[in-house]
């Protein structure tokens, strides 16, 4: 909960511009959640019990996701910052396009136009950068 008034404190000079404040509170308060519940990991209890085949990564695996996880990360930090504060509303936090564009002030055909570019730069970036890797 103090994450969500964190958030809503910062952008409370815009709140009056919200048709429904309090659906813009359940939307983070939904957001915050949803992170939460995808950063957990399993209990060392629970490591016990797993079969080999339980799908999930080998060590390898992960560290190569972590590895990927962390070059976007780089690149995202690279993009102009109307972008990169698109790209980690959208694909970070889990905003919706239209929420986005009330939040930052722009129009919804500038948040998915900004957003189209910041992917595709930096998907382009990201597979270079894999492609030099390997040679």
């Amino acid at each position: 909960m103090q994450e969500a008034f964190l958030k809503l404190w910062y952008i409370r000079g815009k709140l009056d511009g919200y048709h429904s404040v309090e659906a813009l509170v359940m939307q983070v308060t939904k957001n915050l959640t949803l992170d939460k519940l995808r950063a957990r990991r399993p209990e060392a209890s629970d490591i016990g019990t797993l079969s080999l085949d339980s799908g999930l990564p080998s060590p390898a695996e992960q560290l190569e996701q972590q590895d990927a996880a962390a070059r976007i990360r780089r690149l995202i930090a690279q993009l102009p910052s109307v972008q990169q504060t698109i790209i980690r509303m959208k694909d970070i936090e889990g905003y919706e396009i239209a929420e986005i564009a009330e939040i930052t002030g722009s129009q919804v055909e500038a948040v998915r136009s900004n957003l189209s570019r910041a992917r595709k730069r930096i998907r382009e970036q990201f597979l270079q950068l894999n492609k030099q890797e390997q040679l």
